[in-house]
């Protein structure tokens, strides 16, 4: 295979399974040419040793990348930040400690992938603490089956991971709850389930309606200070009083107030909100 095609199809997301061929097509270092250029990087920083090392051990990013499918992420992302781990490892890597670079390699591997499940399988982080990255990562490997966990198997877990059950049950419902896009569109595939953008909408806060309910209100105000202003006093005060006080006073507190029967104070109301409407009418 050339220089160039391989240079093509080691990006994951490009092709995915043409990546996976490439990768398998380098050869498995042997021990002695491993430390050989393990001596080369470490004492000399010779770049070549480094990309031969990285190259080498690209299909075993490809494994590990497999094993965290069910997170529901794209297989090639994984592999992109296994990558990224796998060259801070080789770059870190000692020949002398006598230890295997595909050994040391996948501590930081797995640490590149944990922290990008970690970002990115929720919106809403499942894991803030150390304690709960481990109960997150064990408890999602040991889920084996959809069902919730008995409280024989609650417990195993959190006495194996050293947390309190309440956590174990915590994680497992953060495990199991679905994400739902906040705009996803509702169709007949989606048993119902409805996206928070359909039912969260405030359609009261629309600019065009709160702009004319605040014109027509104001509009309304004008017409009818127009009309108040065109009774006379005592008409004017009854109404005031009658509809437009906080707190508003009956016929008979008006008829003593004017001298006059409480019926006289209903006419006099009466004939004042003809006046009113047909001068807003008009």
């Amino acid at each position: 295979m050339s220089t160039a095609l391989q240079t093509v199809n080691l990006v994951p997301g490009s092709n995915l399974n043409a990546y996976m061929q490439t990768v398998n097509t380098f050869p498995v270092l042997t021990a002695e040419r491993e430390r050989e250029l393990g001596e080369e990087l470490y004492y000399h920083e010779n770049l070549e040793a480094a990309r031969e090392l990285v190259m080498s051990h690209l299909r075993f990013v490809v494994h590990i990348a497999k094993s965290y499918k069910g997170y529901g992420l794209p297989l090639a992302d994984l592999i992109q930040e296994g990558n990224i781990g796998l060259m801070k490892a080789v770059k870190r890597f000692n020949p002398e400690k006598g230890v295997r670079l595909v050994s040391f390699a996948v501590h930081w591997v797995k640490a590149e992938m944990h922290e990008f499940i970690l970002r990115n399988w929720r919106i809403v982080k499942v894991a803030t603490t150390k304690a709960q990255r481990k109960l997150f990562f064990n408890l999602r490997g040991a889920k084996k089956k959809l069902a919730w966990l008995t409280n024989d198997e609650a417990h195993a877990v959190a006495d194996d991971l050293g947390v309190d059950i309440k956590e174990v049950r915590r994680m497992e419902s953060r495990l199991t709850a679905s994400d739902l896009g906040f705009d996803a569109g509702a169709d007949d595939d989606d048993d119902g389930i409805v996206a928070p953008a359909h039912y969260l909408e405030d359609k009261s806060a629309n600019p065009a309606l709160l702009l004319e309910d605040a014109d027509w209100e104001q509009n309304s105000n004008q017409h009818l200070h127009i009309a108040l202003d065109q009774l006379d006093e005592r008409s004017r005060d009854i109404l005031q009083a009658r509809w437009l006080s906080d707190s508003k006073a009956t016929l008979h507190e008006l008829a003593d107030k004017y001298g006059v029967s409480a019926e006289r104070v209903r006419q006099l109301e009466q004939n004042a909100m003809k006046k009113v409407r047909a001068t807003m009418e008009a």
